[in-house]
């Protein structure tokens, strides 16, 4: 077996179905930037193995996290992860019939997620965009998504935006991590930073992803700034 790198994306596998772990797990540890270090069967094993990892300075950088398992399911274990892991990335596991779960995901902290029918690339390409601190959106399964966000909206969020602020927005939906849009825009990490939370804030959103889907669904993605 070749020896994954120092720099290796840990990644903490976490679903009810033994074989879909040992799946993943076949599949993961045979890309050469990503390592397995862990799997469970349901939330709370998720959380008992994170400390277990953590405390062997193993820490998982991303955790597949599956919603729908028992006793403790993916979108309460994502809240607790999040609560005591705030650098651990979470991408749900999930199907197009599952888009309460999703949401209330998103909600909890989750980075993404990806259909439980994604070819393996996918899979993989979604826990290093995770890692990056960038997002995959599927415009189709977005726009889907988007017609159940919670919570009211104003008739025109966008008005709220500052010029700089819609810019960002754009940028956010086509993926880009803070210390990208920084780059790209000849601003520091930490004003990019304050920006995505300023226009969290003004829509009403509650993480980045949430702010890329409500771009892509209100045709914000592509637009230039005025």
């Amino acid at each position: 077996m070749i020896a994954e790198p120092a720099d290796a994306i840990r990644v903490l596998v976490v679903d009810d179905h033994k074989v879909v772990r040992r799946g993943l797990r076949a599949f993961l540890d045979g890309e050469l930037d990503l390592e397995v270090v862990g799997e469970a069967a349901d939330g709370q094993q998720a959380l008992d193995e994170l400390a277990r990892l953590d405390a062997e300075g193993e820490r998982p950088d991303v955790v597949l996290m599956d919603l729908e398992m028992k006793p403790m399911g993916g979108i309460d274990a994502t809240r607790e992860i999040r609560a005591r892991y705030g650098d651990v990335e979470i991408v749900a596991l999930t199907s197009f019939g599952e888009r309460e779960r999703i949401h209330a995901a998103l909600a909890a902290g989750a980075s993404g997620y990806i259909l439980k029918d994604a070819d393996a690339d996918r899979v993989a390409a979604s826990v290093r965009a995770a890692h990056r601190g960038q997002l995959q959106l599927d415009a189709a399964v977005a726009r889907r998504l988007m017609s159940s966000l919670p919570g009211p909206r104003p008739p025109d969020p966008a008005a709220q935006l500052t010029a700089r602020e819609r810019e960002i927005l754009r940028l956010l939906a086509a993926g880009m991590a803070n210390k990208e849009i920084a780059a790209e825009l000849a601003i520091t990490e930490r004003t990019a930073r304050t920006h995505v939370s300023h226009i969290l804030a003004k829509l009403g959103l509650a993480s980045r992803t949430q702010a890329a889907l409500w771009a892509v669904h209100e045709g914000h993605a592509d637009q230039p700034a005025d």
